[in-house]
């Protein structure tokens, strides 16, 4: 979905609301429904623009980082099947194994 409001935008509207100006007439005025705006309130308490900057750059960073774990697990799941290190292999290997009754 596509952003219609920067984070400038959106601290702006805020500050209009704090100014007495109503929510519904606010929202009207930009055309947009007040869900979205309420969602804002709650994200943005207290913050200035660069506050908000700051969190929407760090959930961005959250989200490539989860990414690329997510793609490094993947590639090390399919090396291990292709040299046939699964669970089950193992476990099958392990059980075939034969202890030499001298080295008891």
């Amino acid at each position: 979905m596509k952003k219609r409001f920067s984070e400038e935008q959106i601290i702006g509207l805020l500050k209009q609301v704090s100014a007495s100006v109503p929510v519904k007439d606010l929202c009207w005025q930009h055309g947009f429904n007040d869900g979205p705006f309420y969602n804002w309130c709650a994200e943005s308490v207290g913050m200035s623009v660069p506050d908000v900057k700051r969190l929407k750059e760090s959930a961005a960073e959250n989200v490539r980082l989860k990414r690329m774990q997510a793609d490094s697990t993947v590639g090390a799941e399919a090396q291990k099947a292709a040299l046939g290190l699964d669970r089950r292999s193992a476990s099958m290997h392990r059980s075939q194994l034969t202890v030499d009754p001298a080295l008891r």
